[in-house]
Formats: structure tokens, C-alpha cells, sequence
């Protein structure tokens, strides 16, 4: 396939299932609002500077630094829209574990996740817009498919604020219950989300396949420069090892499922966008993977230089 047709292939959804994705997001954010605790704030308290500043790397320089990229390597339009969508959307939960794994500091990680997550709901709708103005090609895009830009904002933010809201009111007075469904809730979400997309991308698995050069060489460069981006926050910011970690996989680890829901039920399913969010889905677990295997390698050498 040549970047022009990858350009024009929409990945058309029924109304069944966009409606499934749209649960699934929706489910899936109040599960994170459940488990959204004052202590997890506690960064901004005894530390404003590292809590601004690792918020300011994922809210702005993550997509600042795609803006840069794309304009550098000037991928096809809907290549650098998927790039742009997914800087826009916020960190999940799946970074808090990679932290954990990497012996980064876990509740610095959390404590990002949660502030990307309040903000998010007024924050992704206008960034993607923004950021996507920025870049001629995907504004034109945009035009083209005669994209309602106020509907998409307010539908966006009434989507992520609902749940997130109702989530934490619900974890405000209903604590044990709110502890006792959230990871249900969230699994059940992201079983919803992962077999509505498996589903749609199985169907189109022989037209993108050709294409796959032009998908995850601009993945894999994309999620590398923020990793890098968020390592190198941490040291600017004077954080310590740890943190630095974290702070480099809550840039680094972003929800791809949120961008895949965007771009598939608001974005037209504009193919080579939607393609780009579903294999930084996959390829962060790969990447991810291999910056904890690095990490953990690194101290044990240390560990072991020690002993020595």
C-alpha cells in the first residue's frame, strides 16, 4: 500500500460498536476516578516544582516534541494526526505498573496519573485541536473530512468529565464500594474496548498489513524521543533516579485506547491514523518492557560493583 491509499482508507465502525467505544472509554475513566485518592496529590504539596514540571512534560512537551517530529520526518497526514492524537491523550494506569517493575518511584508515577487524568477531560479535546492547527497538513485534513471542531469538543469533554466526575463523587462517600468495583469496572472496560478494536482491525488486516513500514517506523521513533523526553524532564527538574524513571514512562506510556476512540468514533476512522494509534498501543508494551529489562540491568551491574 502506498502512503496516498493509506491516507484514504477509513476504517468505517457501525453504530453498534461506536457506541461500544465509546462505553468502554466511558467505563473505563470512571474505573480510574474510583481510585483517585487525596494522598495521590500529595506531590503537589511536597514537591509543586516536580509535580508542574512532570505535568508540563506530558501535557506540553510530549506534544510539542511531536509537532517537531512530524514536521521533521513529514509522514503522510493521517500518520502525523495518530501521532498527534495519542501525544494529546493522557497517561494510564499501565505506566504505574512499568514504574513499579523498573523500581522507579511508584507514587510519584501515580500522582502524575492522577493530575493527567482530572485535566484531561478539558485538556485532550483542545490540545488535539490545537496542535493538529499547528501542523498544515493535518489541519487541511481536517478540513477536508469537514471535521466539526466544536462538536468534537464538547462531545470529547462531556465523554472524559461525566465519568470522571461521577467517579470521584463516588469515591468521595461510597469508599468500600468504590474500591471494590473499580478493577472489575476497568477490566470489563478494557475487555469491551480491546474486542470492539480486534474486531475491526482483523477485518482490515490485509489492507493495512502492506502499510506496516509506514506505521511503526513512525511509532517506534515517536515513542523513543518520549521516553527520552520524559528521562530528560527528570533531570532537568532535578529529580533522583527514581523519578526520573517514572517520569520518563508517564511520558513515554500513553492511552492509546483513549486516541483509538477518538480517531474511530470522532475522527472519521481516518485509517493511517487510527493504525498508528493501535500499534503504539501494542509496541509501548514492547518498549516499555525493554526500558525495564534496561533499567534493572543497570542496577544490578551497580548492585554488583558494589559487592566487588
Amino acid at each position: 500500500m502506498n502512503p496516498d491509499s493509506l491516507d484514504q482508507l477509513t476504517i468505517a465502525l457501525s453504530p453498534s460498536s461506536q457506541a461500544l467505544l465509546a462505553a468502554a472509554i466511558i467505563i473505563m475513566i470512571f474505573a480510574i476516578a474510583l481510585g483517585l485518592k487525596t494522598e495521590h496529590f500529595s506531590f503537589l504539596r511536597s514537591d509543586p516544582k516536580l509535580f508542574w514540571g512532570g505535568l508540563a512534560a506530558q501535557l506540553i512537551g510530549l506534544p510539542l516534541m511531536t509537532l517537531l517530529l512530524v514536521t521533521a520526518l513529514a509522514p503522510h497526514p493521517s500518520i502525523a494526526l495518530g501521532m498527534i492524537v495519542v501525544a494529546a491523550c493522557p497517561g494510564g494506569n499501565v505506566s504505574n505498573f512499568m514504574t513499579w517493575s523498573a523500581r522507579g518511584d511508584t507514587a510519584y508515577s501515580v500522582s502524575l496519573t492522577a493530575g493527567s487524568s482530572v485535566v484531561a477531560a478539558l485538556w485532550t479535546p483542545a490540545a488535539i485541536l490545537f496542535w493538529s492547527a499547528l501542523y498544515p497538513p493535518t489541519a487541511e485534513l481536517l478540513d477536508t473530512i469537514n471535521f466539526d471542531r466544536l462538536s468534537f469538543v464538547i462531545q470529547t469533554t462531556v465523554m472524559l468529565a461525566a465519568p470522571l466526575s461521577l467517579g470521584m463523587l463516588a469515591a468521595r462517600y461510597y469508599p468500600a464500594a468504590a474500591d471494590k468495583i473499580r478493577k472489575p469496572l476497568a477490566l470489563f472496560g478494557a475487555g469491551i474496548l480491546a474486542v470492539v478494536i480486534l474486531d475491526g482491525f482483523i477485518r482490515l488486516t490485509g489492507a493495512l498489513l502492506p502499510a506496516w513500514s509506514l506505521i511503526l517506523i513512525p511509532v517506534a521513533l515517536h515513542n523513543g524521543a518520549a521516553f527520552a523526553l520524559g528521562a530528560g524532564v527528570g533531570r532537568l527538574l532535578g529529580a533522583n533516579v527514581a523519578r526520573r524513571r517514572s517520569l520518563a514512562f508517564e511520558v513515554g506510556i500513553q492511552n492509546a485506547g483513549l486516541a483509538i476512540v477518538l480517531l474511530l468514533a470522532q475522527l472519521k476512522g481516518l485509517g493511517g491514523a487510527a493504525a498508528i494509534a493501535a500499534v503504539w498501543g501494542v509496541w509501548h508494551f514492547f518498549s516499555g518492557g525493554v526500558m525495564i529489562l534496561l533499567y534493572r540491568t543497570i542496577d544490578s551491574q551497580k548492585a554488583h560493583r558494589k559487592r566487588t
